[in-house]
């Protein structure tokens, strides 16, 4: 699609490259006149507004117009979202679209939410590599019930004792879970695994093989975590992919707010809950 001010250089490359009027140059391109003679001043006044939303890009570069939105309304500034989705366009920002393949499409059977704190949290690996070649894994771990990443550990193995150690680790923190979401990978299929689980009274929930939607709310997360850290990186080393990852989870926590909660962070949404409430509503927490 040609766009009026393409169509405004094209007449300027007319008129300089043959004797033509502006009547002529303008009939050839199909702008009108007016456009010619009285270009829109939207530029001049988004300018501002265009500096904004390019530093945001910087800092998050696979935010959409309405993320981006939030993140500049969370800052203070009073914008209406079709002013951001339009300069956002004008400024060339847009996301390109990940492809994807066909799905079948078959009814789905929602599974149940989590209501409280600490209920169900969901575990899962992601697998990246070094800049050498070397493969890693990242074990990440979200609270279903606030969406909070509660750890993402790295290394180049993650047995299940890696596995105990950082689970153990939250426990210290934050307590420990009713229940674990999970795969049916070896890790979390071990016989130590299951030992730690029925020692302290953990549930431990195994989706269907080849249906990772029943463990949709890591899976999310782990598409984000891809798409704007570990495909945004080239990690040095295994420590630089550590302190890389840690400080894009912190920014996911603390900064990084979501529609589906409300225009809140998830640690602001998980301050609305209490030790034993239910899950607010994210419409009006």
């Amino acid at each position: 699609m040609v766009t009026p001010a393409q169509r405004r250089q094209a007449v300027t490359e007319l008129r300089a490259a043959f004797p033509t009027s502006v009547r002529r140059a303008c009939g050839l391109v199909r702008l009108a006149r007016s456009r010619w003679y009285a270009p829109p001043q939207r530029p001049v006044r988004d300018a501002g507004l265009t500096a904004q939303l390019t530093a945001l890009v910087d800092e998050w570069p696979r935010a959409g117009y309405r993320q981006l939105h939030m993140l500049l309304v969370r800052d203070g500034t009073a914008v209406n979202v079709k002013r951001v989705h339009r300069v956002y366009r004008a400024a060339g920002l847009a996301v390109r679209p990940r492809k994807r393949g066909k799905r079948v499409a078959v009814p789905r059977v929602p599974r149940p939410s989590a209501t409280a704190r600490n209920e169900r949290w969901a575990l899962d690996f992601v697998s990246d590599s070094l800049r050498d070649g070397r493969p890693f894994r990242a074990l990440t771990v979200v609270d279903e019930a606030t969406h909070e990443c509660l750890a993402i550990a790295v290394g180049h193995s993650m047995p299940s004792a890696r596995v105990i150690a950082v689970l153990e680790h939250l426990a210290l923190i934050r307590g420990r879970p009713q229940s674990l979401s999970l795969d049916n990978g070896p890790e979390f299929r071990s016989m130590a695994f299951d030992v730690w689980a029925h020692d302290h009274g953990v549930a431990l929930c195994f989706i269907q093989p080849g249906k990772p939607v029943q463990n949709a709310v890591i899976e999310s997360f782990n598409g984000r975590l891809r798409d704007e850290c570990l495909n945004s990186h080239w990690f040095l080393s295994l420590a630089d992919a550590q302190a890389t990852i840690e400080t894009w989870r912190e920014r996911y926590n603390t900064r990084r707010p979501r529609r589906g909660l409300g225009g809140l962070t998830p640690q602001e949404y998980a301050a609305t809950f209490t030790r034993s409430s239910s899950l607010p509503n994210p419409e009006n927490p």
